[in-house]
Protein backbone atom coordinates (compact mmCIF):
# COMPACT_ATOMS: atom_id res chain seq x y z
CA UNK A 1 0.00 0.00 0.00
CA UNK A 2 1.37 3.21 -1.00
CA UNK A 3 0.28 4.96 1.63
CA UNK A 4 1.46 2.73 4.45
CA UNK A 5 5.48 4.23 3.35
CA UNK A 6 4.53 7.57 3.27
CA UNK A 7 5.61 7.81 6.89
CA UNK A 8 8.41 6.48 8.70
CA UNK A 9 8.63 2.73 9.49
CA UNK A 10 8.71 3.69 13.48
CA UNK A 11 6.42 6.28 13.25
CA UNK A 12 3.63 5.14 15.73
CA UNK A 13 5.74 3.21 17.73
CA UNK A 14 7.95 6.16 18.33
CA UNK A 15 5.05 8.62 18.84
CA UNK A 16 1.90 7.56 19.66
CA UNK A 17 0.47 10.81 19.03
CA UNK A 18 1.12 10.89 15.46
CA UNK A 19 -2.00 8.44 15.11
CA UNK A 20 -4.14 11.21 15.78
CA UNK A 21 -2.84 12.69 12.59
CA UNK A 22 -3.31 9.19 10.72
CA UNK A 23 -6.76 9.04 11.86
CA UNK A 24 -7.75 12.18 10.52
CA UNK A 25 -5.58 11.88 7.19
CA UNK A 26 -7.24 8.22 6.74
CA UNK A 27 -10.68 8.94 7.79
CA UNK A 28 -11.10 11.66 5.40
CA UNK A 29 -9.91 9.82 2.63
CA UNK A 30 -12.20 6.83 3.69
CA UNK A 31 -14.98 8.97 3.66
CA UNK A 32 -14.22 10.54 0.20
CA UNK A 33 -13.55 7.23 -1.56
CA UNK A 34 -16.98 5.77 -0.46
CA UNK A 35 -18.90 9.04 -1.47
CA UNK A 36 -17.18 8.50 -5.05
CA UNK A 37 -17.14 4.94 -5.57
CA UNK A 38 -20.95 4.67 -3.14
CA UNK A 39 -22.64 8.04 -3.30
CA UNK A 40 -25.96 6.59 -2.69
CA UNK A 41 -25.02 5.15 0.58
CA UNK A 42 -21.30 5.42 1.44
CA UNK A 43 -21.58 5.92 5.32
CA UNK A 44 -20.45 1.96 5.97
CA UNK A 45 -18.36 1.37 3.21
CA UNK A 46 -16.31 4.70 4.21
CA UNK A 47 -15.89 2.61 7.76
CA UNK A 48 -14.53 0.13 6.04
CA UNK A 49 -12.21 1.81 4.12
CA UNK A 50 -10.56 4.16 6.76
CA UNK A 51 -10.28 0.75 8.65
CA UNK A 52 -8.57 -0.73 5.21
CA UNK A 53 -5.77 1.83 5.67
CA UNK A 54 -4.64 1.50 9.52
CA UNK A 55 -4.43 -1.99 9.32
CA UNK A 56 -0.79 -1.71 8.07
CA UNK A 57 0.12 0.35 10.59
CA UNK A 58 -1.03 -1.87 13.33
CA UNK A 59 0.49 -5.24 11.38
CA UNK A 60 3.53 -3.30 12.51
CA UNK A 61 2.54 -2.69 15.94
CA UNK A 62 1.72 -6.18 16.41
CA UNK A 63 4.96 -7.36 14.43
CA UNK A 64 4.81 -11.17 15.61
CA UNK A 65 8.75 -11.31 14.44
CA UNK A 66 8.89 -9.31 17.02
CA UNK A 67 7.67 -10.37 19.47
CA UNK A 68 9.33 -13.70 18.73
CA UNK A 69 12.56 -12.02 19.72
CA UNK A 70 11.27 -11.28 22.74
CA UNK A 71 10.44 -14.66 23.74
CA UNK A 72 13.56 -15.81 22.89
CA UNK A 73 15.31 -12.85 24.62
CA UNK A 74 13.44 -13.66 27.62
CA UNK A 75 11.89 -10.10 27.81
CA UNK A 76 8.55 -11.00 26.78
CA UNK A 77 6.08 -9.91 28.98
CA UNK A 78 7.95 -7.23 30.71
CA UNK A 79 8.48 -5.41 27.17
CA UNK A 80 4.75 -6.62 26.29
CA UNK A 81 3.56 -4.19 28.98
CA UNK A 82 5.16 -1.50 28.13
CA UNK A 83 4.46 -1.69 24.41
CA UNK A 84 0.52 -2.37 25.00
CA UNK A 85 0.63 1.06 26.91
CA UNK A 86 1.96 2.40 23.77
CA UNK A 87 -0.29 0.44 21.95
CA UNK A 88 -3.36 1.92 24.20
CA UNK A 89 -2.44 5.63 23.35
CA UNK A 90 -1.89 4.53 19.86
CA UNK A 91 -5.88 3.85 19.82
CA UNK A 92 -6.51 6.85 22.09
CA UNK A 93 -5.27 9.27 19.03
CA UNK A 94 -6.05 7.46 16.31
CA UNK A 95 -10.06 7.46 18.03
CA UNK A 96 -10.29 11.25 18.53
CA UNK A 97 -8.34 11.75 15.06
CA UNK A 98 -11.22 9.85 13.27
CA UNK A 99 -13.69 11.33 16.05
CA UNK A 100 -12.90 14.58 15.03
CA UNK A 101 -13.42 14.66 11.45
CA UNK A 102 -16.63 13.10 12.23
CA UNK A 103 -17.84 15.73 13.92
CA UNK A 104 -16.25 18.70 11.99
CA UNK A 105 -18.21 17.26 8.93
CA UNK A 106 -21.50 17.05 10.53
CA UNK A 107 -21.05 20.21 11.79
CA UNK A 108 -19.69 22.10 8.76
CA UNK A 109 -21.46 20.10 5.56
CA UNK A 110 -24.96 20.90 4.51
CA UNK A 111 -27.88 18.70 6.32
CA UNK A 112 -28.54 16.96 3.27
CA UNK A 113 -24.79 15.46 2.54
CA UNK A 114 -24.43 14.92 6.02
CA UNK A 115 -27.62 12.47 5.72
CA UNK A 116 -26.58 10.83 3.08
CA UNK A 117 -22.38 10.66 3.87
CA UNK A 118 -23.33 9.55 7.57
CA UNK A 119 -26.52 7.61 7.40
CA UNK A 120 -26.15 4.80 8.99
CA UNK A 121 -24.18 6.55 11.63
CA UNK A 122 -27.41 9.32 12.42
CA UNK A 123 -29.86 6.13 12.79
CA UNK A 124 -27.65 5.43 15.94
CA UNK A 125 -29.08 8.43 17.70
CA UNK A 126 -32.36 6.70 17.47
CA UNK A 127 -31.68 3.00 19.16
CA UNK A 128 -30.51 1.36 15.97
CA UNK A 129 -27.99 -0.17 15.15
CA UNK A 130 -24.69 -1.31 16.92
CA UNK A 131 -22.39 0.87 19.26
CA UNK A 132 -21.55 1.85 22.33
CA UNK A 133 -23.75 4.96 23.52
CA UNK A 134 -23.42 8.47 22.41
CA UNK A 135 -26.68 9.63 23.58
CA UNK A 136 -28.64 8.11 25.80
CA UNK A 137 -32.52 8.87 26.98
CA UNK A 138 -33.11 9.56 30.70
CA UNK A 139 -34.37 6.25 32.67
CA UNK A 140 -34.08 5.02 35.90
CA UNK A 141 -32.57 1.69 34.76
CA UNK A 142 -30.12 3.80 32.38
CA UNK A 143 -26.71 2.46 34.28
CA UNK A 144 -27.83 -1.28 33.35
CA UNK A 145 -28.96 -0.03 30.08
CA UNK A 146 -25.33 1.49 29.34
CA UNK A 147 -23.53 -1.25 30.83
CA UNK A 148 -25.35 -4.45 28.57
CA UNK A 149 -24.96 -2.30 25.00
CA UNK A 150 -21.26 -1.55 26.14
CA UNK A 151 -20.70 -4.84 26.93
CA UNK A 152 -21.94 -6.63 23.73
CA UNK A 153 -19.52 -4.12 21.85
CA UNK A 154 -16.40 -4.93 24.20
CA UNK A 155 -17.26 -8.64 23.39
CA UNK A 156 -17.14 -8.15 19.24
CA UNK A 157 -14.06 -5.96 19.96
CA UNK A 158 -12.23 -9.08 21.62
CA UNK A 159 -13.78 -11.73 19.12
CA UNK A 160 -13.37 -10.02 16.38
CA UNK A 161 -9.22 -9.48 17.65
CA UNK A 162 -9.52 -12.88 18.54
CA UNK A 163 -10.38 -14.61 14.89
CA UNK A 164 -8.63 -11.60 12.71
CA UNK A 165 -5.97 -10.58 15.13
CA UNK A 166 -6.61 -6.54 14.10
CA UNK A 167 -9.77 -6.62 12.71
CA UNK A 168 -11.41 -4.82 15.89
CA UNK A 169 -10.37 -1.86 14.39
CA UNK A 170 -12.99 -2.02 11.86
CA UNK A 171 -15.28 -1.52 15.11
CA UNK A 172 -13.65 0.99 17.08
CA UNK A 173 -13.65 3.19 13.38
CA UNK A 174 -17.09 2.68 13.69
CA UNK A 175 -17.50 3.67 17.33
CA UNK A 176 -15.52 6.73 16.70
CA UNK A 177 -17.78 7.67 13.75
CA UNK A 178 -21.19 7.26 15.17
CA UNK A 179 -19.62 9.11 18.69
CA UNK A 180 -18.38 11.92 16.37
CA UNK A 181 -21.48 12.25 14.42
CA UNK A 182 -24.00 12.06 17.05
CA UNK A 183 -22.15 14.98 18.90
CA UNK A 184 -21.63 16.88 15.83
CA UNK A 185 -25.41 16.88 14.89
CA UNK A 186 -26.17 17.27 18.73
CA UNK A 187 -24.05 20.47 18.48
CA UNK A 188 -24.95 21.81 15.08
CA UNK A 189 -29.07 21.51 16.27
CA UNK A 190 -28.73 22.65 18.93
CA UNK A 191 -26.72 26.14 18.26
CA UNK A 192 -29.51 26.14 15.50
CA UNK A 193 -32.02 26.10 17.63
CA UNK A 194 -30.28 28.55 20.28
CA UNK A 195 -28.56 30.82 17.36
CA UNK A 196 -25.14 30.42 18.37
CA UNK A 197 -22.03 28.83 17.05
CA UNK A 198 -22.53 25.01 16.97
CA UNK A 199 -18.49 25.03 17.67
CA UNK A 200 -19.42 26.60 20.92
CA UNK A 201 -21.80 23.41 21.76
CA UNK A 202 -19.59 20.97 20.70
CA UNK A 203 -16.81 22.32 22.95
CA UNK A 204 -19.18 21.84 26.06
CA UNK A 205 -20.14 18.73 24.73
CA UNK A 206 -16.79 17.65 24.38
CA UNK A 207 -15.38 18.95 27.75
CA UNK A 208 -18.80 16.95 29.75
CA UNK A 209 -17.94 13.54 27.31
CA UNK A 210 -14.54 13.29 27.07
CA UNK A 211 -13.89 11.31 30.66
CA UNK A 212 -16.31 8.66 30.13
CA UNK A 213 -15.57 8.68 26.24
CA UNK A 214 -12.18 7.62 26.86
CA UNK A 215 -12.99 5.79 29.96
CA UNK A 216 -15.59 3.48 27.42
CA UNK A 217 -12.94 3.91 24.97
CA UNK A 218 -10.05 2.06 27.03
CA UNK A 219 -12.06 -0.90 27.55
CA UNK A 220 -12.34 -1.04 23.63
CA UNK A 221 -8.92 -0.65 22.75
CA UNK A 222 -7.97 -3.22 26.05
CA UNK A 223 -10.36 -5.94 24.59
CA UNK A 224 -8.44 -5.98 21.28
CA UNK A 225 -5.52 -5.62 22.29
CA UNK A 226 -6.04 -8.82 24.49
CA UNK A 227 -7.69 -10.57 21.70
CA UNK A 228 -5.04 -9.60 19.38
CA UNK A 229 -2.22 -10.96 21.11
CA UNK A 230 -3.79 -14.21 22.05
CA UNK A 231 -4.42 -14.56 18.23
CA UNK A 232 -0.75 -13.90 17.41
CA UNK A 233 1.52 -14.64 20.71
CA UNK A 234 -0.41 -17.78 22.19
CA UNK A 235 0.19 -19.83 18.82
CA UNK A 236 3.72 -19.03 19.42
CA UNK A 237 3.79 -20.83 22.59
CA UNK A 238 3.79 -24.95 23.54
CA UNK A 239 0.73 -25.39 24.97
CA UNK A 240 0.14 -26.17 28.54
CA UNK A 241 3.71 -25.00 28.53
CA UNK A 242 4.91 -22.27 31.29
CA UNK A 243 5.01 -19.72 29.34
CA UNK A 244 1.70 -20.39 27.28
CA UNK A 245 0.06 -20.12 31.06
CA UNK A 246 1.96 -16.50 31.57
CA UNK A 247 0.54 -15.11 28.00
CA UNK A 248 -3.20 -16.30 28.98
CA UNK A 249 -2.57 -14.72 32.69
CA UNK A 250 -1.39 -11.65 30.72
CA UNK A 251 -4.44 -11.69 28.53
CA UNK A 252 -6.60 -12.32 30.86
CA UNK A 253 -5.33 -9.19 33.06
CA UNK A 254 -6.22 -7.55 29.77
CA UNK A 255 -9.49 -8.44 29.97
CA UNK A 256 -9.86 -7.79 33.41
CA UNK A 257 -8.83 -4.06 32.81
CA UNK A 258 -10.99 -4.03 30.25
CA UNK A 259 -14.20 -5.03 32.17
CA UNK A 260 -13.36 -2.56 34.79
CA UNK A 261 -12.72 0.50 32.56
CA UNK A 262 -16.25 -0.64 30.95
CA UNK A 263 -17.77 -0.67 34.36
CA UNK A 264 -16.24 2.87 35.38
CA UNK A 265 -17.71 4.28 31.64
CA UNK A 266 -20.99 2.87 32.45
CA UNK A 267 -20.97 4.44 36.16
CA UNK A 268 -19.73 8.06 34.84
CA UNK A 269 -22.14 8.15 31.78
CA UNK A 270 -24.60 7.31 34.50
CA UNK A 271 -24.00 10.29 36.55
CA UNK A 272 -23.17 12.68 33.78
CA UNK A 273 -26.63 11.99 32.18
CA UNK A 274 -28.51 12.04 35.29
CA UNK A 275 -26.52 15.10 37.16
CA UNK A 276 -24.97 17.47 34.25
CA UNK A 277 -27.89 19.89 33.33
CA UNK A 278 -26.55 21.50 30.97
CA UNK A 279 -25.83 18.54 29.00
CA UNK A 280 -29.57 17.41 28.99
CA UNK A 281 -30.37 21.17 27.75
CA UNK A 282 -27.65 20.76 25.05
CA UNK A 283 -29.80 17.23 23.77
CA UNK A 284 -33.32 18.34 24.80
CA UNK A 285 -32.08 21.54 22.39
CA UNK A 286 -30.58 19.93 19.88
CA UNK A 287 -33.86 17.31 19.50
CA UNK A 288 -36.55 20.38 19.53
CA UNK A 289 -34.40 22.19 16.69
CA UNK A 290 -35.43 18.90 14.50
CA UNK A 291 -39.29 18.71 16.07
CA UNK A 292 -37.84 15.24 18.02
Amino acid sequence: MVLEHVFPEDWLKSKGRYAFILGVIYSVIGILIASVLFPGDPALVAVAFTSLLLLPELYKIFDIQLRRQRIEQQTYLRSLWRDDVEVVRIYVFLFLGILLVYSLGTILLPSLQTNTLFREQLEIRFGQGFAGSAVATFSSDLFFSLLSNNFMVLVACFVLALLTGDGAILLITWNASVWGTIFGLTAKNAALFAGQSPFFFFAMIMLIVFPHMIIEGLSYFLAAISGSIISKDVLLEEFASSRFFEVFTFNLYLFLFALFFLLMGALVETFVLDNIEIYQKIIQMSFLATGG
